[in-house]
Parts: structure tokens; sequence; C-alpha cells
């Protein structure tokens, strides 16, 4: 399973976010969108996630037009995880239950009460289970919006700016479970990141967004000096850090 971007174009009121972005995202790898505020990150996600439509170009999911796709059917096989989450007394357990109604014809089941239940055993949130949302921690929150995408049981993962908000031992607790996530059920993770040395540490495709096209895309190659600066506008250092890299300014 894989995405594949052909030419795809947007626009909100006559300005141009968009222009003819073309690119092949695989399984089995977390993809980072990076690029400067108003660069077209987000909206780029939306139209992945089906909630906005293309001004010209296609999303392909296999062979399968986005377009061509209902919603359930869109829900069945994507996951999307906003950057803020809703507050609401709603319980973990509902609302991670909410995740499975794509796959429902009436009600819940035996069989989508052990998919729940098994997620939050595996992102360590069984403790949680009963405590509405309203009184989680920002990590915690945003551990529970990921668990909800993933009872899903989705071909693709999408997630916009997933650690923005969160500190330090947090952020890296969010992307660890990413990254499992991903490997064991070989999902198609496409993220916006501002941090790009989170994102050096964590993805193994880049995706550099300036001025409403692709500077570049690929795997670390492409993180290099010149196209850093390019898409960041300043000067930037890079530094051998074991087997990867760290981004300072110059």
């Amino acid at each position: 399973m894989g995405v594949e971007l052909k030419d795809l174009s947007f626009d909100y009121g006559g300005r141009q976010v968009l222009d003819k972005i073309s690119s092949r995202l695989t399984a089995g790898h977390i993809h980072a969108v990076l690029g400067v505020n108003g660069a077209g990150k987000s909206t780029l996600i939306k139209l992945l996630a089906g909630f906005l439509k293309p001004l010209g170009g296609s999303v392909f999911l296999d062979q399968d037009n986005l377009n061509g796709l209902s919603l359930n059917q869109i829900a069945r096989r994507i996951a999307y995880v906003p950057q803020q989450q809703q507050l609401s007394d709603l319980t973990v357990s509902d609302y991670l239950m909410l995740g499975r109604k794509p796959h429902l014809r009436w009600q819940p089941g035996r069989a989508d009460e052990e998919i729940v239940f098994a997620i939050l055993e595996k992102l360590h949130l069984k403790s949680l289970a009963l405590r509405p949302l309203y009184k989680l921690s920002g990590g915690e929150l945003q551990k529970t919006a990921i668990a909800r995408a993933l009872v899903q049981d989705p071909e693709i993962l999408l997630l916009d700016e997933p650690t923005s908000s969160l500190d330090l031992k947090n952020q890296l607790e969010v992307m660890e479970i990413i990254v499992r996530e991903t490997i064991d059920n070989n999902l198609t993770t496409i993220i916006t990141m501002h941090d790009v040395n989170l994102a050096l540490r964590f993805a193994e495709s880049f995706l550099l967004m300036r001025e409403r096209k692709i500077l570049a895309f690929g795997g670390l190659d492409i993180m290099t000096k010149k196209n850093l600066s390019e898409l960041y506008d300043i000067k930037v250092q890079l530094h051998k850090l074991g087997e990867g890299l760290l981004v300072t300014p110059e």
C-alpha cells in the first residue's frame, strides 16, 4: 500500500497554496513533510485525508483515486490525527470506540471491544480507559488520539504536527509509538513537522515544501545544507551525530 500524488494543486479563494505536487509515498515508512509556516503542509495532509478536494491533480491509494471513494471507504483506509484535540466528557475507551465506526454495521460488538482494549494495552493507556478526555494531560491526550486512529485499522496514518505542544519526554514517546506502529502494521505514515531534528531522528523519507511546490523529496541524501538553508530561509550547519544528523543555525 502506498500513496501517490499526481500534479496535486489547491487554492483558497484564488490564492494558490499547492502547485502541481507529485510524489510517491511507500508503506512501512515514516514520511516527514517539512517547511515554514504557510508552505502548504497542513493543506496537503487535509487533501490526503479527503477533507479538501484538489483544484487539479489526484491522490491515489494504490490504484484507487481518492476522489472516487466514499467517506466511509476513506475512513476504512485512512486515519487522521489533527494538531488540536477536542476535549469532552467522553471516556478514553468510548472515544476510541468511535474510531471503529467505519467498520460497524449497527453497533459495536465483542470484536470491536477487543480491538479497542488491545490498543489501549499496547500503548500503555489501559489505566486511562475510564478517564474523561478533559482530565488528560497533553501527552495522554495526544497518545489517545493516536490510539483512536489505530483502532480504525488504517492503511495510511496522517498526523498534523503531532508533537508541537508536547514536552521533550512526550515528544519522544509519541514518535516512538508512531515508528513502532508504522513498522508493525506496514502503514504509510505521513507527518507534518516543524522540528527538523526530530524528523531526522525518526523519519526515513522527507518531503521539503517551499512556495507551493516540492523543493526536494527523498531520503537522508536530500537533507543537505543547501536544501535546508533554502527551505527555511536561513543558513544552517549540519553536524554528524552518531549515524544521524543535527541541524543548527549557522
